[in-house]
């Protein structure tokens, strides 16, 4: 959008609101322009206009209804503070535009994000936490040494040193006529190599000069090879994968920051205006969220057609037998004995021998007489 050089009507709305008369360069940073000092460049250089008319100095005031433009390009209204989390990967520089035409933060952003403007800087070679506003004025609160936000690193460097030569950076140190604050240095692991030791150090710093860390290690004889930021202030790193972006809610940041942003500019709500997209799959296809497990439903009843309610009976081969009815015998008639004659003994019968029984005579219809048993032990036997 083109802004026309010309003033617009009383109903029209401009970027100041009635009674505020605020500075230009003011306005432009809490718009996302940048810092301060970057609207005072921009204002030396002619590229920024107030309803058409470049400016000459950042101290001019805007009144209510002024429309003002960079470049050509009307600036929006100032839109609430916002903060964002960058994990910043090797190989690109903390600029907009950088002259040797080198890859930067703001090229690998997601387009749909609004214009921000880094929290301090991490150099080519560093990576980690980057801190990313759309409020300049708070960016410059952050940046301050005034604010003491505390800066961790990680840092891998190759040498030999011990934890009390590190302790003499406590106090501070100067390096080539530059006098950096205190600096607290941590000796984490040592690995002795053929060509050296590989150190792993946590250096805290509250003070965030140019590439501070590596010329304060190098003047202990320590070559950084590696380093990166673990937290700035109140935001940590966290398990934030390299090259993502996470935006910090409205509420956590009115708690952390409240102080140093212009109430009129304080967000509103509890979530962030920006999530992040699903990452890609194997086949570079947005791999999509996964469905709510959903309970099982109970298996449909089968459908039979009418006449199928009732069970078949299964057919037989043979039928059971049926069962015989139980018969009780009849009782044996006990045989009577039969009378002895007087005066003579028993003998036996014609015919039989010795050792075999002797059959007694019965009538028919008859039962017969018991088989005479084995003699009695004690007992005579009978004469032949």
């Amino acid at each position: 959008m083109v802004h026309d050089p010309l003033r617009p009507q009383p109903d029209e709305p401009g970027q100041v609101p009635a009674g505020d008369g605020d500075r230009v360069a003011k306005v432009l940073a809490r718009a996302g322009v940048g810092s301060r000092r970057d609207v005072e460049r921009l204002i030396a250089e002619g590229r920024v206009a107030v309803n058409g008319r470049p400016l000459d100095t950042p101290a001019t005031k805007l009144e209510p209804g002024d429309i003002v433009t960079v470049d050509g390009e009307v600036v929006a209204e100032p839109e609430p503070a916002r903060v964002f989390r960058y994990h910043k990967p090797v190989g690109l520089v903390t600029t907009h535009k950088d002259p040797q035409g080198r890859p930067t933060v703001f090229d690998a952003l997601p387009a749909e994000l609004p214009r921000l403007i880094s929290v301090g800087r991490l150099d080519l070679n560093s990576e980690g936490l980057l801190l990313l506003t759309n409020d300049g004025q708070l960016a410059r609160a952050l940046e301050a040494p005034s604010g003491a936000m505390v800066r961790r690193y990680r840092v891998r460097a190759h040498g030999r040193t011990n934890q009390e030569r590190l302790d003499r950076l406590l106090p501070g140190i100067t390096v080539e006529g530059v006098k950096y604050g205190p600096i607290e240095a941590k000796l984490d692991k040592a690995k002795e190599g053929a060509s050296g030791a590989n150190l792993w150090i946590t250096v805290a710093l509250a003070e965030g000069k140019n590439r501070e860390v590596r010329r304060v290690l190098d003047a202990l004889g320590l070559k950084v090879n590696r380093l990166i930021r673990l937290a700035y202030g109140p935001l940590a790193l966290g398990p934030l994968g390299v090259g993502e972006i996470e935006e910090v809610g409205p509420r956590v940041v009115r708690e952390l920051f409240g102080h140093l942003i212009e109430p009129e500019n304080l967000p509103t709500g509890d979530r962030p205006l920006y999530r992040v997209k699903p990452k890609l799959s194997r086949r570079g296809d947005p791999s999509p969220d996964p469905a709510p497990i959903a309970a099982p439903e109970p298996p449909a009843k089968k459908a039979y057609k009418a006449g199928w309610a009732r069970p078949k009976v299964k057919a037989r081969p043979h039928p059971p037998p049926k069962p015989k009815p139980k018969v009780k015998p009849e009782p044996r008639a006990k045989a009577k004995p039969q009378a002895k004659p007087s005066g003579s003994r028993p003998g036996p019968a014609p015919g039989a021998g010795p050792g075999r029984p002797t059959r007694s005579a019965s009538r028919p219809g008859t039962t017969p007489a018991r088989r005479p048993g084995p003699p009695r032990s004690g007992g005579k036997a009978p004469r032949g």
